[in-house]
């Protein structure tokens, strides 16, 4: 069983063993948690290794891709934006960017497209291979795209196009890029390692994914045969001709994109950020505590309850009619994604595991980082696991 190493309270022992338990199950290869409770880091373990071989070790700054965990660090940044005086939740989305007032979309809010309610979670038009590494050909795309549904009357997870939605509108309102803005004014002053699109000079502490959600491997679980509108979601996610395999497959990317320089080179902020367990946990614990930790302020309290506000809660459009509850881009604590005992927690994971959160109540930050992905859009069951004995413990 591989060596866990790093911080753990004496009061939170049975987490510890409960995390060294994944890796003598299979469930793990490399993977790290932390805990920040009231702005103190009290749980920072980490443990397995970055290959399939056992050769090398998982390092406290050992990087991964967590998916869809990057979009509540977009969301972060569009928040400061709000609070700048600089975008307007309610305001049209064309108002910063007048081409996406294109086929009906002109009265669509800035809002919608934080809570999935826009229409466009993914693009009708075949996309060549790579167009996901191409800002203006991805923002160009969904600019034209008449929504899958009216606006506002359904919602629908915005897999891939959230971090292009929301990204383009953080870029019009300020001038920056999402990467830019995110290392800028939230990563940096928390001295938080985490990053949307980096160069090749951190690739030497990045750990690749190991198996793949869409493109089962000996690495991940088979997809099971589920039956009803779950396992059509599933059959559907490898289709690009139906709206939820659009959202997943188009443009298309082999099963090791994720592996690649191109990947980590580009700018995709609603799944190529990468980042450490500590980072999240920083940064939620931020979050946990109104906006503020370590006298570094990166959010005000009103700005983290608005963020928390339920925008929606019901059946997915996208997700085979799971019932989703989304804030302003984050998801919200439910019996699907029990983050917390808390109603009020949040956050967001990422395919295959990952996951962020903030419980303002308890004033406690998560974060998990793996390298092998998992069956799961809402978070994998290490993560869970950790989490629950964490809250019986506090």
């Amino acid at each position: 069983m591989p060596d866990v190493q790093g911080h753990c309270d004496s009061r939170f022992t049975d987490v510890r063993d409960l995390f060294e338990s994944s890796f003598a199950k299979d469930e793990e290869i490399g993977a790290s948690i932390s805990f920040v409770l009231d702005g103190e880091l009290v749980v920072d373990l980490h443990g397995g290794t970055r290959d399939k071989e056992g050769q090398v070790p998982w390092t406290p700054d050992t990087l991964v891709n967590v998916y869809s965990t990057t979009k509540g660090m977009t969301a972060i940044c569009a928040h400061q934006l709000v609070e700048q005086g600089k975008l307007d939740l309610d305001a049209p989305v064309a108002q910063y960017w007048p081409e996406f007032a294109a086929a009906g979309k002109g009265e669509i809010p800035v809002r919608w497209l934080l809570s999935h309610q826009a229409g466009l979670p993914a693009i009708r038009k075949p996309l060549p291979k790579g167009a996901q590494y191409d800002w203006d050909v991805m923002c160009a795309a969904l600019a034209e795209q008449e929504p899958w549904w009216e606006p506002g009357t359904r919602h629908g997870y915005h897999a891939l196009t959230y971090g292009y939605l929301v990204g383009e509108v953080i870029r019009r309102a300020s001038g920056r890029s999402v990467g830019q803005w995110f290392a800028e004014h939230v990563a940096g002053p928390l001295g938080a390692d985490f990053h949307i699109g980096f160069g090749p000079d951190l690739d030497a502490r990045v750990s690749d994914l190991h198996g793949s959600l869409f493109a089962p491997s000996s690495e991940s679980r088979g997809v099971p045969d589920i039956p009803g509108p779950l396992g059509q979601m599933m059959r559907d996610m490898t289709d690009p001709t139906t709206m939820t395999g659009a959202a997943f497959a188009n443009p298309p990317a082999g099963a090791d994109a994720v592996n690649t320089r191109d990947w980590r080179a580009a700018e995709i902020p609603a799944a190529n950020g990468h980042g450490t367990s500590t980072a999240l946990a920083r940064i939620y614990g931020a979050l946990a505590r109104g906006g503020e930790i370590d006298g570094v302020r990166i959010l005000e309290a009103e700005s983290v309850a608005r963020a928390r506000e339920e925008q929606v809660f019901g059946p997915d459009a996208v997700l085979g009619q799971l019932p989703m509850r989304f804030g302003l881009g984050f998801m919200l604590r439910q019996d699907l994604m029990p983050i917390s005992p808390n109603q009020g927690a949040f956050g967001h994971p990422g395919a295959g595991g990952s996951i962020g959160m903030a419980d303002p109540e308890s004033k406690v930050g998560f974060g998990y980082t793996m390298n092998r992905m998992k069956m799961g859009l809402v978070g994998g069951p290490t993560a869970f696991a950790v989490l629950n004995r964490f809250f019986e413990l506090l």
